[in-house]
Parts: C-alpha cells; structure tokens; sequence
C-alpha cells in the first residue's frame, strides 16, 4: 500500500490530542486518513443502520436517522461479544474506504506522506501497514480535562472505554516518535515538522 509513500500510524491515549497532531501533519502536505470519522460515516450508511436495528431494536437509530451513539456504546463497552459482532460489520467497510483512499493518492506528488489517525491502530493490526508510527503524549490530568470539556465524561467513562485498548506505556514503546501534546500549538508544530522531517530524509533515502 502507498507504493512509495511513507504511511505515517498516528496513536496515543483518549483525549491525547491526536486530531491536533494530525491537522498538522494535514497542514504540512500529508494526507490524514481519520479512522473515526470514517467510522461515523460507515455507521450512518443504510445497510449499516438497518443491521443495528435487526440486532439491537429501533432505539439504535434516532428520529433522524442517525445512529444513536450513546445506545451504541452502552452496548458494545459492556458486552466483548457485541463489540466483536459491531467490529465485523464496519470494519471491513472502513478498510475498503481506507485502501481507496491510499490507492486515489499514490501519485499525487501534493501529498508527502498518508497518516492513519486511528485510536485502535495496535489493537486492529494497522500499525503493520505503516512505515513508522507517532504517539501522542499528554499528562492524565491534561486528557481528562480535555474529554470532560468536549466530550462530558468522567473518569469512570474513561477507564470503561480505555479498558479496550492496550496500555499507554505499550503503545508508546512500540512506537518510533512521540510528540508532547501538554504545551502551546506552536510547540506542537515545531515537533510534528521534525518528525516529518526525518521521515521524509529516509524516505528519499530508501527510494
């Protein structure tokens, strides 16, 4: 996949700040592929919508025709066996959408490198399409004030949705670069345009 583009993993804890990260890597010349968004889409396709309802009941999709998320999650964050069952069916959706949006790119010289913005990037084996991979680091006071801005959760909700994914410290570990997600937006740009720096010189280098 890419054939010749370097394909960048973007990961990092909840709240981290990863869409921060992946604008400025977007900002930069690189294509940002956002797993979530993708899943959002998916999950409002008709098909999609109609399967929930079979499974789940009509209270899965609301009176304007979207997915009701919060149903959704109560579902699958409590039961691994409905989880898996949501994971089949959009999954391999999303990874169709994924590849053609490689494949559209491949020779369009205005785009440097892909990144793949994916909370699940180890656990969904996507990290083995990548030729590197970035994670985001934040404090855990700095996400859990950013999720309860955005998003109205608590810590227990963190630790329910969290308890899916492999540790901090692994993913870290397993990955090439890190960028610090606590401070200013500027110091945010100066180290994601170093780390594409880098990539991009071993790239040329490896062509």
């Amino acid at each position: 996949m890419g054939r010749g583009k370097p394909i960048i993993g973007l990961c990092g804890g909840i709240g981290a700040g990863k869409s921060r990260v992946a604008a400025e890597f977007e900002r930069l010349g690189c294509l940002v592929i956002d797993s979530d968004r993708m899943n959002h889409e998916v999950l409002r396709l008709p098909e999609v919508l109609q399967t929930l309802r079979d499974w789940w009941g009509e209270d899965l999709v609301d009176e304007a025709g979207e997915p009701n998320r919060e149903r959704l999650a109560e579902i699958v964050f409590d039961a691994p066996e409905q989880k898996r069952r949501l994971e089949g069916l959009v999954y391999p959706l999303i990874a169709r959408r994924r590849k053609a949006m490689i494949i559209a790119v491949e020779d369009n010289s205005a785009h440097k490198a892909i990144v793949i913005d994916s909370p699940l990037l180890f656990e969904s084996n996507l990290d083995r399409e990548c030729s590197t991979v970035v994670f985001v680091d934040a404090s855990a006071a700095r996400r859990m004030r950013r999720l309860r801005e955005s998003r109205g959760w608590d810590a227990e909700e963190l630790r329910r949705r969290e308890r899916w994914q492999i540790t901090l410290d692994e993913k870290r570990s397993r990955a090439e670069f890190v960028v610090h997600n606590d401070g200013l937006a500027e110091q945010i740009g100066s180290q994601v345009a170093g780390i594409l720096q880098k990539i991009m010189a071993r790239h040329s280098v490896s062509e």
